[in-house]
Formats: C-alpha cells, structure tokens, sequence
C-alpha cells in the first residue's frame, strides 16, 4: 500500500514554488502539499489558481521568521522544500536587510522546526549566484562545481550562500536529512516580470524598449521551470543515502547572453531590433553563471526536457495569452517593477 506524503512547500505561491506546486500534485495521486506564504510583491495567490479546489492541497499566509505559524504549517509533513526567499539581486542592492531576515534568519526557523518535527527530508533551494562568476579556482571560467568555492557577489547571493551553509549544518552537526540544490536562472510561466526574460516579454508586448545591462554580453545557463521541477522531485524521491547532506547542481547546459536573449524575444514577436536600449551596467555584475549538473545526472539519472528555443516561445505565448495575469500585477503598484520596467526609458 503507498504512503501518503505530504510535502511543505515555503514561498509555493511565488514563480519556481507554484509551479513546483501544479507539477508535484500532478505526479502522484497520494501527495498532498500545504503551501506557506507571506504574498509579499513576488507572491501571488492566483499562480495557484490551477490547484485551488484540489483536496490535496493547503494554503496558509505567513512568514517564514514566525516559528509558531511554521510549526502550524509543517505538522504532518514528512518533507520540506523551502522556496522562500528574497531573491532579486536589484533589489538586494537598495534593501539588504530584507534578504538577510528572509533568506538566512528565515531559513534557521524552518530548519528548527523541522528538526523539532523529524522531517524525513528538507531540501533547501538555493542558486547558482552563491558561486559568483563560474569559473575554475585558478580563474579560468567554466561551469561550476558543487566542490568550488562559495564567492557571491551581491547581498541576495550572500544571504543564499549563508541559508545554504546553515542547511548544510543541520545535517552535519544535527543528522537532520539535508540536501541543497543550486540551481540556474529559470525562465517558464508565473514568473514575476522584474527578472529578465519576462521583463523583456513584457516590453516587447507593449513596444517598449528593452534595457539590455551594459554590452549585453553576461550569460547564463537557462533552464525551463519545469525541468528545475522535475530535478527537484527526483531528489525528493532518491534513496537517502544518494542524497543526505549532499548538494545538487541543476542547470541545462544552455548557456545564453542578455543581447542574445532580447534579440530572441524579438525575433519571437516579430518586433524592431531598435526596441533594444543600452542601459548602465548592475553593480556587482556576475559575468557568467552555469553550473555543471554531471553530479545529478550521473547518480539519479535526471535530464532536462525542455530545449530553450521551444521553451522561449511557449513562454512569450503564455504572457501574450494571460495578459490578465500580467495586468494584476502591474496593478498592485510595485513601484521597484514600475522603476524595472521603464528603465530603458529614463
């Protein structure tokens, strides 16, 4: 007879988290989440519209720093992934504080609570940023390795560095069944339109221009949400001794530059080259981020489904068919969107 799992999902109602949320309930007929959320700016009740009447799910509003609603939250839950965390690099730079009260002070609740509770596994969420630029320790770039040094290079990626160290502490010092998981930028549906490639949907939609950061050249290894996803639930599914205080690398090995990315946007949508805006460049730039994902590959056999090209036109499509979606958003009045998304305009 299968067991019942009941997973807590932190920060469910944000971008990577709900769709970890709609992919995790559709897998199998015996898990259940409750999904624990502040809905500050990046939470959004409606990414989870599409579960909203299952019976297998839950949803309950509050901050992770607040042991007493964690408590609440994860009784009953065998496992723990915990999405939540304050996680634009630009917003690090202007509010600090924030990013340290969320991502580490708020990761230490959850980690006590799941220690007080005996969890059977916590999988704490952490980024590529944590590594700085991705390169070998004598400078030579290349992807990065779960073994390479932690250099972040913004206080967003110092405050996930010091979560995914305390996780990792937990098991060393606890035994608390820990595995971290570093992944790259995730691009799909649901994602609030600061970042990126949603940023430049969404301009390129209404014929704004895109700012593209300085010469356009940084990279990144995209991945599809949907194949973090899929990563994810093979780890949370992996024997323990696979995976037990280990940390995981995922990424696609689909490494694209900012211009590379606004030119393929545009091409999608059919919109002039000449939307494209040259703005000053991000302080504390990471020049490249990729990971190497051998690690996960190898042992528990993951790969990724989605390949960019196809995944960038499904994505632009989903923002030009839920202008709804996108409307609610800017409707909320986020003046640091507001700020994002008229930057090329100043």
């Amino acid at each position: 007879m299968t067991q019942t799992k009941t997973a807590l999902v932190t920060g469910g109602a944000g971008f990577i988290g709900s769709n970890f949320v709609h992919s995790f309930l559709a897998a199998s007929p015996d898990y259940q989440v409750v999904v624990l959320d502040k809905l500050t700016y990046a939470g959004n009740e409606r990414n989870l519209d599409p579960v909203r009447d299952d019976p297998r799910f839950r949803f309950i509003q509050g901050d992770i720093c607040d042991r007493a609603t964690v408590d609440r939250a994860m009784e009953g839950c065998q496992w723990v992934l915990n999405f939540a965390a304050e996680t634009h690099v630009d917003r690090s730079i202007v509010d600090p504080g924030s990013f340290v009260r969320t991502d580490v002070e708020g990761t230490y609740t959850l980690l006590e609570a799941a220690r007080a509770q005996g969890v059977e596994r916590f999988i704490q969420i952490s980024t590529d940023e944590v590594y700085g630029n991705a390169e070998a320790p004598d400078g030579t770039s290349r992807p990065s390795l779960e073994t390479d040094a932690l250099k972040p290079l913004s206080p967003y990626a110092a405050s996930k560095a010091g979560a995914d160290r305390l996780a990792f502490s937990y098991w060393a010092t606890y035994g608390l069944p820990v595995v971290v998981t570093r992944c790259s930028n995730n691009y799909g549906p649901y994602q609030y339109p600061e970042k990126q490639l949603p940023l430049f949907i969404v301009n390129a939609l209404h014929d704004r221009p895109l700012p593209v950061y300085g010469q356009g050249t940084n990279t990144r290894d995209w991945i599809h949400v949907l194949d973090h996803c899929s990563a994810l639930e093979t780890i949370l599914t992996a024997p323990g001794e696979l995976v037990h205080g280990e940390v995981y690398n995922i990424g696609s090995n689909d490494e694209r530059s900012i211009l590379e990315n606004a030119r393929a946007i545009l091409d999608i949508l059919d919109k002039p080259g000449e939307l494209i805006r040259f703005v000053p460049d991000r302080l504390g730039h990471v020049r490249r981020h990729a990971v190497d994902a051998t690690k996960l590959r190898e042992r528990l056999g993951w790969q990724p489904q989605h390949r960019f090209e196809t995944g960038l036109a499904e994505t632009v499509e989903w923002y030009r068919t839920h202008s709804d979606w996108v409307d609610y958003v800017l409707q909320r009045q986020d003046s640091f969107l507001s700020n994002a998304l008229a930057l090329a305009e100043k």
